[in-house]
């Protein structure tokens, strides 16, 4: 047995930039192979890692924005990991060194990059002065005080055009998530039921893409799309955002839409910490290979959004890929076991107000051939148990849990 002096000497440095549900995944999923025998730093500009799926609850239903905020320090501790909280500004993967916004240096053995995209509100003129979104605790809370002062009206909820590069990704959507756009329009539609506001107010929901929805299969449109129908939710598609006004929302071609209040979802683009180290494409997003590994440079693993691979922008995608990343890194320093296979899926759960939800599982996108959903009470349930459970274990959310129990209720129902 080697001596403690000796484990040190052999234990490699690995730094997460970036502590979102693919960085921590991959933290929790070394560290549950490793123990102890790996020196692992988490660095982030934030205090505490967001519970993103949450948000939409924030802002149409007051849940208090506490409880999506999980503070990183407590995290790094019971992980027996470092914690830095600080913006990292520059990577030279040539010499392992990973400079932070204070000038201080990094040095690192593997490097993974989780640092998410980057929701860019200044793209859309007005978006500051007339606009809302559900994307972060900032713009959340605002979305709840604003829906509280509403008064009736009309209402527009989209998604803005993302652009990407054309070798970065072989599958390039218009829109990277729309799932938020839905579970916004059906809970809005709830609350203005509730606060007799509905018959006064209309809610039209614009896309950049052909079909609103477009990451899943004609069976889950064909069961969600009547829903749609019968809350009198009107869908416009191929909208791209140019400019929100005070009273109206304008398109690309040159049509508007009037609105007392305007929801988007901003285009996304990758950090400016990819941009500036030259490790990606244009626009920030860094292709890997299968393993979730730079192409260039081996030692470096990029997992979640920023990752161009990740199609669309999902919790659960950014998860399987750390689980990829993470099995690709034990193989590498063990010399055991085999390398996951990335097998990207659809998994949401949609909120629809009160105890309705809409779970949705589809790989149509990526050629397979599941596409299936669940409307109801039980969706609404393992919504809130999947949140609660994430939450009160520190980010932890194994996609191996919620496969299971999706399948079981799906056949089940």
């Amino acid at each position: 047995m080697p001596k403690d002096s000796d484990q040190r000497v052999l234990k490699k440095r690995v730094v997460i930039i970036g502590a979102g549900f693919g960085g921590l995944r991959f933290l929790y999923d070394i560290k549950k192979q490793f123990k102890n025998d790996m020196d692992i730093v988490i660095v982030d500009e934030r205090e505490t890692s967001l519970e993103k799926p949450s948000l939409v609850e924030v802002a149409l239903a007051g849940k208090p924005v506490s409880h999506t905020q999980i503070p990183i320090k407590n995290i790094a501790k019971s992980q027996n990991a470092e914690f830095v909280n600080s913006r990292a500004t520059m990577i030279d993967a040539e010499k392992n060194l990973v400079t932070l916004k204070d000038g201080s240096i990094l040095n690192y053995d593997y490097l993974v990059i989780a640092t998410g995209a980057v929701k860019n509100y200044d793209a859309i003129p007005g978006f500051k002065e007339y606009g809302y979104s559900v994307c972060d605790d900032y713009q959340a809370p605002r979305m709840w005080n604003a829906i509280n002062n509403f008064k009736g009206g009309n209402i527009v909820i989209g998604a803005s055009k993302t652009k990407w590069g054309e070798k970065s990704t072989d599958i390039k959507l218009d829109a990277p998530c729309e799932g938020p756009i839905g579970e916004i329009m059906f809970m809005l539609d709830f609350f203005l039921r509730e606060h007799d506001l509905r018959e006064i107010s209309s809610l039209t929901v614009f896309t950049p893409g052909k079909i609103f929805f477009d990451d899943v299969g004609p069976k889950i449109h064909k069961k969600i799309e009547p829903i749609i129908t019968k809350k009198g939710i009107k869908i416009v598609t191929e909208k791209v955002i140019t400019r929100i006004e005070k009273n109206s929302v304008h398109f690309e071609d040159g049509t508007e839409l009037p609105s007392d209040l305007t929801l988007v979802i901003p285009p996304y683009t990758g950090p400016e910490l990819i941009k500036d180290s030259g490790l990606g494409d244009e626009y920030g997003f860094i292709r890997t290979d299968e393993h979730m590994r730079h192409p260039l440079h081996q030692n470096i693993f990029v997992v979640g959004d920023c990752n161009a691979n990740s199609m669309p922008k999902l919790g659960h995608i950014a998860t399987l890929q750390a689980d990829v990343a993470a099995s690709s890194f034990a193989n590498e320093i063990t010399g055991k076991g085999s390398v996951i296979k990335f097998k990207p899926e659809v998994f949401c759960i949609m909120n629809r107000g009160g105890v309705e939800a809409t779970l949705i599982l589809s790989d149509t996108l990526f050629g397979g051939k599941v596409d299936k959903t669940l409307n109801g009470p039980i969706a609404h349930l393992m919504k809130w148990g999947f949140d609660t459970y994430s939450y009160y274990t520190r980010g932890k959310l194994p996609p191996e849990l919620l496969q299971k129990s999706l399948e079981t209720m799906l056949k089940e129902f």
